[in-house]
């Protein structure tokens, strides 16, 4: 059976489909709780084992045709394009780290920012910088290194301030003009970009306000230590560039490429590094991002199999089963795209995969598309910022060199959000779009 035939046999709806990732959320999360150690199971072998398992549960191929079938998910352009993302980000970081320009920037926080307001701070600025780029996982490449390193120059808990980046980050991916949540969300609902930003930022501002008096809270009585060295302006311009061309729109890869461009121009003008030091240091962050892109291709293979096995098919009839009113067709979409988004582990795939039913659902029951829109794009980063094999969490965590499980108690944004979208769908909140 050749490639065009796998992909035309349609799979009834199984709810077996669904147990790989019952598998590896057993496997790995919940052993990790048990034995209080989330480095007890590297989260490659959890993964290999419910991809094993994947290939092994789904039936009407032959041993060679699931393997391609894995394969093809592993070798999705997204997938792909992630992958892409980390080989440079990780030669970036690495190369940002060995020219000095990390401890420069360190150095400029810690001079200019009072240390009561560090925490509020860093969330402020994650959450322009990723609503003015509109990539979450863009803003958590370029800021991760530089908090990481705040974290261990003033003794703030490395796992805590991460995760303020990481949930700043999902500030931007859901409310962004040039999201590609935002753009999936409106497209499939049919409603103009402008409207369902009206519609979303109504709700994500109260979380993250309440989320930023807590931050203010938590470092009113933080006051760094720590010895500042001098700060060498010209060692922060690699950052300056990712950061003002993330802003102007320009690709993820192109900017990270113009970044190590300009960490290798600024770390030979300073005489920081040499030509093969270069060298050294893009081979070295390109290699630590081995186990992230081994992790992000099996966890796409995995995933590929479970759509297959026909697990997302099983979730979408469940869930549509029993719609009552509006307020239960609002919650099954938020149902909807967080499976979805669960079992897929991209937020915008998400979307595109449930957008058309969302929209029908919307139809039948007369919820408003700039409504519709919001649940979808806000649920959907809700989950993908939770989700400890997400690859905004495997990259902040592989950037900070800890385990994503540490990051999750943290993540409160995410959360902040997700309590004020479902309590926006109960009390039909905002009146106008409700």
């Amino acid at each position: 059976m050749n490639k065009d035939n796998i992909s035309e046999i349609k799979t009834k709806p199984n709810l077996l489909a669904l147990t790989p990732l019952l598998v590896f959320l057993c496997l790995y999360l919940v052993t990790s709780i048990i034995v209080n150690d989330f480095y007890k199971v590297p989260i490659t072998v959890a993964f290999l084992v419910s991809s094993i398992y994947a290939i092994f549960i789904t039936k009407g191929l032959s041993i060679n045709e699931r393997i391609c079938q894995f394969s093809s998910g592993a070798a999705n352009q997204n997938i792909m394009l992630m992958i892409w993302i980390f080989i440079l980000a990780g030669a970036f970081a690495q190369c940002a780290k060995d020219i000095g320009a990390i401890d420069a920037t360190v150095n400029m926080t810690l001079k200019y920012l009072p240390g009561n307001m560090l925490f509020a701070g860093i969330f402020i600025a994650t959450c322009f910088i990723s609503l003015s780029i509109g990539t979450s996982v863009g803003t958590i490449v370029a800021l991760v290194p530089v908090v990481a390193a705040i974290a261990s120059k003033t003794g703030a808990d490395m796992a805590f301030i991460v995760a303020i980046v990481v949930g700043g980050a999902f500030f931007g991916d859901n409310l962004s003009f040039i999201s590609d949540t935002t753009v999936a969300a409106t497209r499939t609902q049919g409603c103009g970009m402008r409207d369902k930003f009206r519609a979303n930022f109504l709700i994500a501002l109260p979380a993250a306000i309440a989320v930023l008096i807590y931050y203010l809270f938590a470092g009113a009585n933080m006051y760094s230590t720590a010895e500042v060295g001098d700060i060498e302006w010209l060692k922060i311009i690699p950052y300056v560039v990712v950061l003002v061309t993330a802003i102007a729109g320009i690709n993820v890869t192109l900017v990270l490429l113009l970044g190590i461009l300009s960490t290798g121009i600024i770390g030979l003008l300073t005489g920081s590094i040499t030509m093969f030091g270069i060298f050294n240091s893009l081979g070295i962050g390109i290699a630590g991002m081995g186990d992230l892109i081994v992790v992000t291709l099996l966890a796409g293979g995995m995933l590929e199999l479970i759509r297959f096995n026909g697990g997302i098919e099983y979730i979408i009839i469940l869930l549509t089963r029993h719609i009552k009113g509006k307020r239960g067709a609002e919650l099954c979409i938020a149902a909807l795209v967080s499976v979805a988004n669960f079992c897929t582990a991209n937020n915008t795939i998400a979307i595109i995969t449930v957008g058309p039913i969302a929209k029908d659902i919307a139809k039948r029951y007369s919820v408003d598309s700039r409504k519709s829109a919001s649940i979808l794009d806000t649920f959907s980063c809700v989950i993908q910022g939770l989700i400890p094999y997400g690859a905004q969490m495997l990259i902040a965590a592989k950037l900070a060199n800890m385990s994503p499980l540490n990051i999750i108690g943290y993540l409160y944004y995410p959360i902040a959000i997700g309590i004020m979208s479902i309590l926006s769908i109960i009390f039909r909140y905002p009146k106008r779009y409700s």
